[in-house]
């Protein structure tokens, strides 16, 4: 379908002579090559640019409409942590700051969980949502990561995660810093139950997260030119006064240095996943 009749089709319930315009999300500027997409062909095609094939960033209920075999679904309530422990200010108060991503997100926090099939497969996937205060890692998160391998333990399922993450979040000052070992020893309870852990690295990936449970997966699958980091490039080449090459820190560089296992389209994801599932849970039962 030609982008003429995807406008044609998008505005055929206007009424000609009335005072309507075009809706402002009618079209999307590419952040890859500045193009711009159509956006119920981005959708469609799973935002991934179709001119220079950048990905978007999307968040959970993107991700599990994708993956999730049809009506098998279910998300996780997400569970309770200390909302401000610290009482926390800077040019906001905290509070205020949680108040509005909640309202721009939809979610809790920054870290959801689902349970589902993937190709017949059982299977629980946690998704953090860079949208909600950049993905930071508080308390909220090292508890819905911690639910996340609960379920599945419980449901004798691999447990994926896709992780987009700034950091841990200031806010909660060492509370955040202490999910990294949490969240450690949560995966060391999924390996001691046999099951696998896999890890999807999404733009950007960073800091504490990073350092965490980010790159401990027994499978560690990258999307295409996603910025993957433990600290910011320009301290790294004022600290070693070096030149550093121009893809460092994506997720092609990890590749090619041995720091990831493979780095695979967006599009194909849900069937490799489904792939490698299936290696790793050969002697698991499929779903009824």
């Amino acid at each position: 379908m030609s982008w003429l009749s995807n406008v044609r089709n998008a505005l055929s319930g206007i009424v000609p002579g009335a005072k309507q315009q075009t809706p402002d999300n009618l079209w999307h500027k590419c952040k890859g090559c500045g193009t711009m997409v159509f956006t119920r062909e981005l959708e469609e095609n799973l935002y991934v640019c179709p001119t220079c094939e950048h990905h978007e960033r999307i968040g959970p209920t993107e991700r599990f409409a994708h993956l999730f075999d049809a009506g098998t679904a279910a998300v996780l309530a997400a569970p309770r942590a200390a909302e401000d422990p610290l009482k926390f200010r800077d040019s906001k108060r905290y509070a205020d700051r949680l108040k509005a991503a909640r309202t721009g997100t939809g979610e809790q926090d920054a870290f959801v969980n689902a349970r589902g099939q993937i190709h017949g497969r059982r299977v629980v996937i946690g998704v953090q949502d860079f949208a909600f205060m950049g993905g930071s890692m508080g308390q909220a998160v090292g508890e819905a990561f911690i639910q996340g391998v609960e379920a599945a333990i419980k449901d004798r399922a691999p447990y994926v995660v896709f992780t987009a993450s700034g950091g841990a979040r200031m806010q909660e000052g060492i509370l955040s810093l202490m999910q990294m070992p949490r969240s450690t020893v949560a995966i060391q309870m999924l390996h001691d139950a046999g099951l696998p852990y896999i890890v999807v690295l999404t733009d950007p990936t960073s800091g504490g997260v990073m350092a965490a449970y980010a790159m401990l997966g027994d499978v560690q699958i990258a999307e295409p030119k996603a910025t993957l980091a433990f600290t910011g490039r320009r301290v790294i080449e004022n600290t070693i006064r070096e030149k550093l090459p121009e893809d460092f820190q994506t997720s092609e560089y990890y590749l090619e240095h041995g720091m990831i296992d493979m780095v695979v389209d967006r599009r194909e994801l849900r069937d490799r996943l489904a792939t490698v599932i299936g290696y790793l849970t050969a002697g698991e039962r499929r779903a009824a």
